[in-house]
């Protein structure tokens, strides 16, 4: 549907600038949008490299191993079906680490490897089993200590303190983490009964 509606949006505005004589400012804004995304995409890039090999290093130490034997006791509470020691929980682990983080491109290859070992028990091929459904809920509304992507855009667009909002971001991002896990199994438990 956006695929239709877009290049509508943009014909339609091409056109009203022929008619009106602002297509020189068309042709200038397309090349200041370039700029900018260029910038927003080597700032982006540089954070997610930076945080990815502080992750690497995390993975060989052993507060890493002890932040994930941690999150392992909380996965159990939350996923029943999951093993405490199965790749799927150590795929959970790694991908809510990584979202704590604010690493949300090296969460998303450890979340499809968990949703694949969940997918691999799953009896009923044709739907999602609670525990794929409460992991989808959990990546929806991660807890980010470190809100990188949120930071890189605010400095990329020249905020005078991109980090000024990571307290607001951790309050609202712990109440929608506990709300979507509650109303989750609020769900989940009407369903069975």
């Amino acid at each position: 549907m956006l695929n239709i509606i877009w290049p509508i949006f943009i014909i339609i505005s091409i056109i009203y600038a022929c008619f009106s004589g602002t297509l020189p400012k068309i042709n200038d804004s397309i090349f200041d949008t370039i700029e900018s995304t260029m910038s927003l995409v080597i700032t982006l890039a540089g954070t997610m490299c930076f945080w990815s090999g502080i992750m690497n290093i995390l993975e060989k130490t052993d507060f890493f191993i002890k932040l994930k034997n941690g999150i392992s006791k909380v996965i159990k509470l939350i996923f029943k079906s999951v093993e405490k020691d199965s790749k799927e929980s150590e795929y959970i682990s790694l991908n809510i680490i990584s979202n704590i983080l604010g690493l949300g491109n090296a969460a998303t290859p450890m979340g499809i490897k968990a949703m694949d070992c969940m997918d691999e028990k799953n009896k009923k091929k044709n739907f999602m089993t609670k525990d794929m459904m409460m992991f989808i809920l959990i990546n929806t509304a991660s807890i980010q200590i470190i809100p990188t992507t949120v930071i890189a855009i605010r400095a990329s667009l020249g905020s005078k303190n991109p980090s000024g909002m990571i307290f607001q971001i951790w309050v609202v991002s712990i109440i929608v983490f506990i709300s979507v896990i509650s109303f989750g199994k609020i769900f989940f438990k009407r369903e069975d009964s």
